[in-house]
């Protein structure tokens, strides 16, 4: 792994966040209207709720990176070491590939990976309810946790690059960079509840993230090969 395919992460994690506002802006527009009254009242009362919401997230998306690197590590040790990396480089490429074209709305393949996801969903969903109403950052925290693990195409194909980081270390970071580019468009629109879901609605924003998502993808792909 190079600075580079850090950098790449984050960046289609900032470029996804059209996807992101879209798919968890009812999520997040839930969270934020159960609060108590006098912490919805101000931005400032809101933010540590927003914070502890994607920190769970983003601990859920490191653990899971980790998963992944550490079964790159082990295809890597099954198969010399140079057709391991450009075989799993090959693959991250084509899966950003068909993530910008999912993120796009050009070819929603990447659907199929999320209703697979479901039934996974379906058994760590009933530990959300126990922690509802939030009442504190430390709830906002578990139910952020939970919040990680929610069926997503965008955090499936990036799982699946991390399998090309090599190790359970690698991974993690490469999921961390990635969660990091998430950020700003879920606390905004958890802060401003709905305000940043209307820009998510153009095509053309959606075609232009998704459209330099593909070339990310090639590019990956070139250095495959």
């Amino acid at each position: 792994m190079t600075d580079l395919s850090y950098l790449t992460a984050f960046m289609v994690g900032l470029l996804g966040g059209v996807h992101c506002i879209g798919m968890c802006g009812g999520i997040v527009g839930a969270l934020t209207f159960g609060l108590p009254r006098p912490q919805r009242a101000r931005i400032g009362s809101m933010l540590p709720y927003q914070l502890a919401y994607n920190l769970g997230r983003i601990v859920s998306y490191v653990a899971a990176g980790a998963i992944m690197g550490a079964l790159g590590l082990l295809i890597a040790e099954l198969m010399p070491v140079y057709y391991a990396q450009r075989a799993l480089l090959a693959i991250a490429g084509v899966f950003m590939v068909l993530l910008g074209l999912y993120l796009s709305g050009w070819w929603m393949v990447l659907s199929r990976l999320e209703a697979a996801g479901g039934r996974l969903w379906r058994l760590i969903e009933p530990f959300s309810r126990r922690l509802l109403p939030v009442r504190t950052p430390w709830q906002a925290l578990l139910v952020g946790v939970v919040w990680g693990w929610i069926p997503c195409g965008l955090v499936y194909s990036m799982l699946i690059t991390a399998v090309s980081a090599g190790s359970a270390l690698k991974g993690a970071a490469l999921m961390f960079a990635f969660a990091l580019g998430t950020l700003p468009a879920l606390i905004t629109i958890g802060l401003l509840a709905g305000a940043a879901a209307r820009l998510t609605r153009s095509p053309a924003v959606r075609r232009f993230a998704g459209t330099l998502v593909i070339l990310f993808g090639i590019y990956t792909l070139w250095q495959a090969l």
